[in-house]
């Protein structure tokens, strides 16, 4: 059995190279587009990560609507607040039943402070647009390269 992650991250970090060169956009985070691409085929999986980011990307700016948040603090606070949504998603499928936790969960648990960090400095649509592109061209060329070894 291949292990994808490694293949996939690296794969997502040659096409975010690739669009930031040649379209100036990068993919919401460097390695969010690999672990997507792996979850395209659970696409409640995706939502409920997209959701989470933008729950974090919320909360931290309306954190900054009270206290000054800038630079290294604003990036950490917006990891652990994805960090935090990303759990609290966690407890609420897995409260419904233990199946449903197992086969829908968030992905990875700093991948939705991630796409928060990427709402923030891009905008939302600029990042949604290129975190899907990148993801979708990511699993195509998994696709591509596995075949009908892709499980995933």
């Amino acid at each position: 059995m291949i292990d994808l992650l490694p293949i996939s991250i690296g794969i997502g970090l040659a096409v975010n190279l690739f669009l930031s060169e040649l379209f100036g956009i990068a993919g919401g985070g460097l390695v969010v587009p690999g672990y997507l691409a792996l979850h395209l085929t659970e696409p409640l999986s995706v939502i409920i990560t997209l959701a989470a980011g933008f729950a974090a990307f919320g909360l931290v700016r309306a954190l900054s609507s009270v206290i000054i948040i800038y630079g290294r603090r604003r990036t950490i606070l917006m990891i652990l607040a994805g960090y935090l949504m990303g759990m609290i998603a966690r407890y609420f499928v897995g409260a419904q039943s233990e199946e449903a936790a197992i086969q829908y969960s968030v992905i990875g648990f700093i991948v939705p402070g991630l796409i928060a960090i990427w709402l923030d400095r891009r905008g939302i649509i600029e990042s949604l647009c290129s975190l899907i592109t990148a993801s979708v061209v990511v699993r195509l060329i998994l696709i591509l390269i596995f075949g009908a070894e892709l499980n995933v």
